[in-house]
């Protein structure tokens, strides 16, 4: 078991030395590319970019790293003798007020509940206070989708509750699940920003998905919905959902594909015009610095551009596959002979798990290090010395306490060792029970960031390690 050291690392004041043990540099790895993507830091650097506006400023912040931005803007603020006028925190754990007028709730995640029905209206009571003469700043990151999860005020709460457990479990990816999600929800896809104008926004995000789409992250409150009803409710029937979708949810967009209920809010509603949405911190920038930092410790390292995507397993396979082939297959970044010193692949991504009727618990980043271990565990001796970690930057991975998983050629045995049958556990999606046989679950508790997720591979050069 690995866990979050004190402070995080800093690959600027690291020793140059890597560890000895392959675990235990990709942690350091991990806390690289974490650090990287620290809501903080990269906050103050977009709000010292901007001017600072002489009206009122009220601090919405919502998500997983709703609180270490919160703390910056309140931060921010201070230095110039300023005070948030109001707002509020939204967040996945609780803890104390950042400033005595942001108060804290607790919503629900990953599946909506009444902590997020009760964040819902959190939210609304902070709109409340924003007169058309302030400003509000959006601190948004991964998670708001759930954390305030409340639906449409003429839709019941458990039929979005339903809706948000039937996407889980469908193998769809966050942009499509979105897409869908946010039809239903009380701030979702640009019903923030409306509700806030005409006082000026300023939507600060960090990602956490594929591609940044600003549309995806948090199911967009701050920016237009694109897709139409139609859209939606081909995407569902395409998806073999639509029969299963709760009939409120149904019959409300076939209202609206009617035109007899509201669409969501297009690019040409004028709430968007006073609305600045920022790019703060990302998946690629969090990857580029475990690069980096695997490089001045020796490494050849590589960040692999495709982004990951697609069932857990057959990933985790996959990727188990091409480290074992990295020195005898025609890529073009693959060497030509033997290695001479280790190398390390680096990907970034958000893999789906397709849940059956006797699921079991687990993350997409704990089955695809299972997966990624039974390929492994097929090659033991053959000379190779893999070690993957597969881990969620916000430091929880599915409805679980660990960010994810590590997967090398003695863990599957491991397993078996243990008493667990490792093969019907990964049928099963029951991931974290053998993981946690194996002793190979990733524990780092939550980090306060959210930029998808993170999967290095180390590729031994056959030195001790």
């Amino acid at each position: 078991m690995f866990i979050r050291p004190d402070r995080p690392f800093d690959h600027r004041i690291l020793p140059m030395a890597p560890p000895a043990d392959s675990r235990a540099l990709l942690t350091e790895l991990y806390w690289t590319a974490v650090t990287a993507a620290e809501p903080g830091p990269a906050l103050r650097a977009a709000l010292r970019a901007r001017p600072l506006p002489d009206t009122p400023v009220h601090l919405l912040a919502l998500g997983k790293a709703a609180r270490p931005m919160a703390e910056a803007a309140v931060r921010f603020l201070a230095e110039h003798d300023r005070e948030p006028a109001g707002g509020l925190l939204v967040v996945p754990e609780p803890g104390a007020q950042p400033h005595p007028r942001l108060p804290v709730v607790v919503g629900d995640h990953p599946l909506p509940g009444a902590g997020s029905l009760a964040a819902s209206d959190a939210v609304a009571a902070a709109v409340a206070q924003v007169e058309p003469t302030h400003e509000a700043w959006v601190l948004l990151s991964g998670g708001a989708t759930s954390l305030l999860g409340a639906p449409l005020p003429s839709l019941p709460p458990e039929s979005l509750q339903q809706l948000y457990r039937l996407l889980l479990g469908s193998g769809l990816d966050i942009t499509a699940m979105n897409r869908i999600r946010k039809r239903f929800s009380r701030w979702a896809g640009g019903r923030l920003a409306v509700a806030l104008a005409p006082a000026h926004v300023k939507n600060f995000t960090i990602s956490d998905v594929i591609g940044d789409d600003l549309g995806s992250i948090a199911s967009g409150p701050c920016v237009p919905d694109e897709s139409r009803a139609a859209d939606v409710r081909a995407a569902l029937v395409s998806a073999g959902l639509w029969d299963k979708v709760p009939a409120p949810l149904r019959d409300h967009l076939e209202a609206t594909v009617q035109g007899k209920a509201p669409e969501t809010p297009k690019p040409d509603h004028p709430a968007f015009t006073a609305t600045e949405v920022v790019l703060v911190a990302s998946n690629r920038l969090a990857l580029e610095a475990a690069v980096a930092r695997a490089r001045t410790l020796g490494l050849d390292a590589h960040l692999m551009d495709a982004a990951l995507a697609g069932e857990a397993a057959d990933v985790g396979r996959r990727l188990a596959s091409r480290l074992l082939a990295y020195d005898a297959t025609k890529m073009a970044d693959a060497q030509a002979g033997g290695l001479n010193k280790d190398t390390l692949l680096v990907w970034g991504g958000e893999t789906t798990v397709t849940l059956t009727p006797d699921a079991g618990l687990g993350g997409r980043s704990q089955e695809l290090a299972l997966a990624a271990a039974e390929r492994l565990a097929a090659s033991a001796g053959e000379g190779r010395q893999v070690t993957l970690l597969a881990a969620g930057t916000d430091g929880r991975d599915g409805p679980t306490e660990a960010a994810g998983g590590f997967a090398d050629a003695g863990v599957w045995d491991a397993i078996r060792a243990a008493g667990r049958d490792p093969a019907e556990d990964l049928r099963r999606h029951a991931s974290h029970a053998a993981l946690a046989a194996g002793q190979a679950l990733f524990h780092t508790g939550m980090t306060g960031t959210n930029v998808m997720d993170v999967i290095f591979g180390l590729v031994s050069s056959g030195a001790a390690r």
